[in-house]
């Protein structure tokens, strides 16, 4: 099933997103940016600064990428990334979803 075959909700692609990969695709298509420290905590994904990459060049995606400070684990302000996926990119996105999601044989709806 593709995902733009059925109506499909955020959550239930994030929940059934068949890779790590595919789940930041679909938090970043849907609810907003991430920076590294977020990426850990809400998509599973510790190497934010390679897949992000890997989605550029591998899919053809662009991203905004955002220096911003934000507190490591002792609250001094470090420096990180944010990523944002803009609003032109997010029609390939979905295209991308939907290869991923067939390809795994998984439904996105």
């Amino acid at each position: 099933m593709s995902v733009n075959a059925a109506p499909r909700h955020p959550n239930t692609l994030l929940r059934n997103a068949p890779s790590k990969i595919a789940r930041l695709l679909v938090y970043l298509r849907h609810f907003g940016d991430l920076n590294r420290f977020e990426a850990a905590r809400l998509v599973g994904d510790s190497c934010l600064n390679s897949t992000i990459p890997a989605l550029e060049s591998r899919h053809g995606l662009t991203f905004e990428h955002l220096p911003e400070k934000s507190p490591n684990r002792w609250g001094e302000p470090c420096d990180v990334i944010r990523y944002r996926l803009p609003i032109s990119e997010h029609e390939r996105a979905d295209k991308v979803l939907a290869r991923m999601f067939e390809r795994n044989g998984r439904a996105a709806a």
